[in-house]
């Protein structure tokens, strides 16, 4: 398989999720089913400390490719937006605010409205793309006294405007704040280095730019605080109290997890340390920079952002034509096999930003599988709708 096709379709929602996975992720995910049956972490026999053993690994990988010290302390949860909420509720228990960027997603906004719906505990800072200083005196103008944390997107899953994450992180230490960040839409994409980046606790979906399945993410913790739960349950450790372990990975990681998941997850970092993360990046930036080439030449495209760099966006593109809504677009590109997503992607912060909260927009994102081919295609389908009365 050597782009995005099967059964006709040319895919272009990878910032929902990656497709096709790759072929070794498919092959780890089988393995699990059939071999590493065992319920890890819970009994002494050979399948399930073999079965311990390949969950163990995937820390390792995940610990290495994000500069995190410690791999007992990436934890697996089922997606980021649980890593987030872990996070956020468990800094907040207590009271306190925090500092966000205008262009989050529900992941973000959802669990802090659930803290204080009549009082928001959430100040906004205005994101400028490519400007490094403006954007930080944003920041840094949101702080309070009461600020326990600055909880922010790498990179936007709406427009792709990438986040200057180590200054923000360098300004957090500064204060003396907490820092968060929901990687959802660059890891495995754009290079994150916990230690240099000053990340406190890293949010991770599995089955984005990780090329891992669904249904599995990772919480990474580079913080000595122990937060409250907001879950509890069986670790297989320290069985006879009542009382939630305070070690990681057990505080946050209560009941059997997610084996199938974490073995593909596995496969799927290893898949991108073989390709080359700033590869991949380079790649799809290149066919995302030809879309957007191709778009601004067509009268009735709407485009909102500059020409999409590396310096300070992902491989993600917002569009709209004028005199139809997004979802229409989106309908008609997959009546000619072609997969986006229109509307609001979860995100009405930045839509509220860019002014489309109303219309939404049609987004594209391509994958290490999508071709030139794929693009052009996508392309000339979207110069027949535009020109479509």
């Amino acid at each position: 398989m050597k782009s995005g096709r099967l059964y006709n379709t040319v895919y272009f929602d990878n910032a929902a999720t990656t497709w096709p996975k790759p072929a070794q992720v498919r092959e780890a995910v089988s393995r699990a089913l059939t071999i590493y049956g065992a319920n890890p972490g819970r009994s002494g026999y050979q399948m399930s400390l073999s079965t311990s053993a390949k969950v163990y690994r995937c820390r390792e990988l995940a610990a290495e490719f994000f500069n995190l010290a410690d791999p007992s302390k990436v934890v697996f949860v089922q997606n980021c937006t649980m890593a987030l909420n872990i996070v956020i509720k468990g800094l907040l228990r207590f009271g306190g605010r925090v500092v966000v960027s205008d262009l989050e997603h529900n992941a973000v906004m959802r669990p802090l409205y659930a803290i204080s719906p009549k009082n928001p505990v959430f100040d906004v800072a205005a994101v400028y793309p490519g400007d490094i200083k403006r954007t930080l005196e944003s920041f840094e103008k949101c702080i309070r006294p009461d600020t326990r944390a600055i909880v922010c997107l790498h990179a936007s899953n709406v427009f792709g405007v990438r986040l200057p994450i180590r200054e923000i992180g360098k300004l957090a230490r500064k204060y003396g704040l907490a820092f968060v960040v929901d990687a959802a839409q660059s890891a495995g994409v754009a290079p994150i280095d916990m230690q240099a980046d000053c990340i406190d606790y890293l949010c991770v979906p599995g089955h984005k730019g990780l090329y891992g399945p669904m249904g599995i993410g990772m919480l990474l913790c580079n913080s000595e605080r122990v937060l409250p739960t907001i879950f509890e349950g069986g670790t297989g450790s320290f069985s006879t109290d009542l009382q939630q372990p305070a070690d990681l990975p057990d505080r946050y990681e209560s009941g059997t997890v997610n084996t199938p998941g974490i073995l593909g997850l596995a496969a799927g970092i290893e898949f991108i340390k073989t390709r080359g993360i700033n590869t991949i990046a380079r790649e799809e930036m290149e066919l995302t920079a030809y879309i957007y080439n191709q778009l601004a030449e067509m009268d009735r495209v709407s485009l909102y952002t500059p020409k999409p760099d590396l310096s300070w966006s992902v491989p993600v593109l917002s569009f709209n034509i004028k005199g139809k809504n997004s979802e229409e677009v989106a309908e008609a590109l997959s009546k000619k096999g072609i997969a986006v997503r229109a509307g609001l992607h979860c995100a009405p912060a930045a839509h509220r930003k860019y002014g489309t909260l109303n219309t939404g927009t049609v987004r594209i994102a391509p994958s290490v599988f999508t071709t030139i081919k794929d693009a052009r295609y996508l392309c000339s389908v979207i110069r027949e709708i535009e020109k479509d009365n």
